[in-house]
């Protein structure tokens, strides 16, 4: 014989549904929600580099690197 599901507990009472901690228990797991879902959205977004918005004076006219460029290689 089936058991009817509010008496197992599975369901609850729509008096508990109304109550402040049940209130409280859904605020945080919404406010959780979209936490984890802004961040797995950040992590599939490509990464975002401030120096490369703006371009300073100062960057190297010259490479220094020990490998030179295509164009330095036949002078070479």
């Amino acid at each position: 014989m089936m058991t009817p599901l509010p008496v197992l507990g599975i369901l609850f009472p729509a008096s508990q549904l109304s109550s402040p901690w049940f209130a409280v228990l859904s605020a945080f797991v919404a406010i959780n929600t979209v936490l984890y879902t802004a961040l797995a959205i950040a992590k599939i977004l490509p990464k975002i580099y401030i120096g490369d918005l703006w371009h300073r004076r100062e960057r190297r006219q010259v490479n220094r690197s020990i490998h030179p460029n295509p164009e330095e290689s036949g002078a070479a």
